[in-house]
């Protein structure tokens, strides 16, 4: 009767063969050292764990009621010995938890630049870390390069043993980027940047994907990270170059960001140098106001609450979603003062057309100068933001 359960079993071992263990068999760093935490800690518990479960079965069994030869002490309430080892055993594990939790914490900062490229060497000296910004769209990931100029979708790459820092924000809603052989999970967010330090150590494919559930095509959003050796980095470089997706302008980024599903691989072989920092700060549009200036004027006294009715439409996820929710989209184009109202009473101040959005000011508006101006350099009393 056994063998013919263990033959009926066989079909599930054979699918479970299929499993793909990457978490606990990484190709990068960061990845091993949170893989042997995760063995180290499961060890420290299973300390206690399986004791347990085995004393739980030899008690079972020990004092059944058909075993007479067990002493019976119905009055037996205490022992210290027994008390000590129930008590020391498992609070010399919470420690010895607490100790390494503590450890990773500050040395798995994600924050935390590289102090090494593999456990037996160090970071060379004169290595430059690869800056990749990172862009958690709907629904697919935006990859830019600004060493190259260039930007992807839905796939990177990497150098074996060189450092990787990425820069990762949102476009509407929160989000997580993680490549299970790379580092952990990192999450992303509208009008933040966060930060991953990472490296990896062998050449592959591997996949990347959204581990932050996001919306409808939440399913779909992956990529695939490429560990490349420096040769092929480089004519993955050149392949990517030699894009015809044309340039990452802010039109097409305004287009890109619009939700999608199962979009392909994209090369853009330029991009907009000041496209990642417009995209933190949520003023990709012309002449919107960033949100660097905003709190450039709060830090200044703010405008009080007349500028909450004027701003909170500026940055509706509802809208940058491409829904119909809400009215006609506007947005702040910056800050005057009165003085500066009445001297241009007579200039032409009709609203004008910018793309499916209405602006303030017309076309005769003077030159502003950036609210995040230094404040040891006076402002004028015309203040308008930086995103010209």
């Amino acid at each position: 009767m056994s063998r013919f359960r263990l033959l009926a079993v066989m079909p599930l071992l054979a699918v479970l063969c299929g499993c793909n263990f990457v978490v606990l068999d990484p190709s990068g760093d960061i990845a091993v050292q949170q893989r042997d935490l995760i063995l180290i800690s499961t060890g420290l518990m299973l300390l206690i764990i399986i004791p347990v479960m085995v004393l739980t079965a030899l008690f079972a069994w020990r004092y059944r009621q058909s075993n007479t030869a067990a002493k019976y002490d119905p009055e037996w309430h205490h022992s210290t010995k027994l008390e000590l080892v129930i008590w020391s055993a498992p609070l010399a594990i919470i420690i010895c938890l607490g100790a390494i939790t503590w450890m990773a914490t500050h040395l798995l900062d994600p924050y935390r630049p590289l102090s090494r490229i593999a456990s037996d060497r160090p970071l060379p000296a004169n290595v430059k870390p690869l800056e990749v910004q990172v862009v958690a769209l709907d629904w697919k990931w935006l990859f830019i390069y600004p060493e190259f100029g260039i930007a992807t979708v839905n796939e990177m790459a990497a150098p074996v043993d060189r450092p990787v820092t990425f820069s990762l924000t949102s476009s509407s809603v929160m989000n997580s980027f993680f490549v299970p052989a790379l580092a952990g999970q990192i999450y992303t967010m509208p009008g933040m940047e966060t930060k991953l330090h990472a490296v990896i150590n062998a050449p592959g494919y591997f996949r990347g994907f959204s581990a932050n559930y996001s919306g409808a095509g939440f399913t779909f959003m992956q990529f695939a990270f490429k560990g490349l050796s420096h040769d092929d980095f480089d004519k993955w470089v050149a392949g990517v170059k030699a894009g015809k997706d044309g340039e990452l302008s802010r039109a097409a980024y305004l287009e890109l960001e619009r939700p999608s599903e199962k979009v392909p691989v994209r090369y853009y072989p330029s991009v907009d140098p000041k496209l990642f920092n417009a995209i933190v700060n949520m003023c990709v549009e012309a002449n919107k106001m960033c949100m660097a200036d905003m709190m450039a004027i709060d830090a200044k006294g703010g405008q009080g609450l007349e500028s909450a009715r004027a701003v909170l439409p500026s940055y509706d996820k509802y809208a940058r979603r491409g829904t119909v929710l809400g009215g006609e989209a506007t947005y702040v184009v910056g800050v005057c003062s009165p003085e500066d109202l009445s001297a241009q009473a007579g200039s032409d101040r009709a609203p004008v057309a910018v793309g499916q959005r209405r602006v303030i000011g017309g076309p005769s508006a003077p030159v502003f100068t950036p609210i995040s101006a230094p404040s040891a350099v006076p402002l004028p009393s015309l203040r308008t933001l930086s995103n010209s």
